[in-house]
């Protein structure tokens, strides 16, 4: 299979330091995987993620699924040319996590011109479905 991104000179490194002091450092997210035609990230449940009843916070759940989302789509572009910027996130939250880290998956569903539609998979450590989100990215020329 071709690799959809725009470049391979891209390590996962480069991914975790591009995300430091941003909300993603502070909840403790970490790129782990660059596959082919997906990009996977994982998130401690912890004090920075839990709800008021100690079950990972859907918002947590969201922002996880926004940043592989939206870094996926950086990663097809062309920086030089255009920037990418979140347009809609849904999130269908199937389960409850208290504990470990939980993991997602971004895979595209659409590459257009203007827009990009991810399918977002986050599971828990037992790779049990903790929530399922659909992020659409706009892309944008570039003001000169």
């Amino acid at each position: 299979m071709k690799p959809i991104w725009y470049s391979l000179d891209v390590s996962l490194d480069q991914l975790n330091d591009s995300g430091k002091n941003t909300m993603s450092a502070h909840l403790g997210m970490e790129f782990t995987e660059i596959g082919p035609d997906y990009l996977r990230i994982m998130m401690p449940v912890n004090h920075l993620t839990r709800q008021p009843y100690g079950l990972l916070h859907g918002g947590a759940s969201a922002a996880l699924a926004e940043t592989v989302g939206s870094v996926a789509s950086s990663l097809i572009i062309d920086h030089s040319k255009q920037i990418c910027v979140g347009l809609d996130i849904n999130a269908n939250h199937i389960k409850g996590v208290r504990d470990g880290y939980v993991h997602a998956i971004a895979r595209p569903l659409h590459i257009g011109a203007t827009t990009h539609v991810w399918d977002i998979r986050i599971c828990d450590d037992h790779n049990k479905l903790v929530c399922i989100s659909r992020l659409t990215v706009a892309i944008r020329d570039k003001k000169e």
